[in-house]
């Protein structure tokens, strides 16, 4: 049902693009608000680009954020260990802790 409304979104989007009729007419064939027509209208053309893209160029962006990722894990990690050891040793010195 879902794939249907994004198809029936898609055609208003294409038709309003076309321009061979204006939004209101278009609303008013579709029963639809020529507001929200204008809207997938822009959406669309906003994210036109995206259909054109190489799937590698995101697949290499994804793999870079992930590497990033983990390497920012493993920092916290490191910092989380260190910040155990320094307040047990604060704790064994007498120090106050926090």
């Amino acid at each position: 049902m879902k794939q249907l409304i994004i198809f029936a979104i898609l055609i208003f989007a294409v038709e309003a693009i076309k321009e061979k009729e204006t939004v209101a007419v278009l609303a008013k064939r579709y029963d639809v608000s020529p507001s929200k027509i204008t809207e997938w209208k822009n959406v669309f053309l906003k994210n036109a680009a995206q259909a054109f893209e190489k799937p590698c160029d995101k697949s290499r962006e994804i793999k870079k954020m992930k590497a990033e990722n983990d390497r920012f894990l493993h920092k916290v990690g490191e910092f989380t260990v260190a910040n155990d050891f320094f307040a047990k040793a604060c704790e064994d010195a007498g120090l106050k802790v926090r």
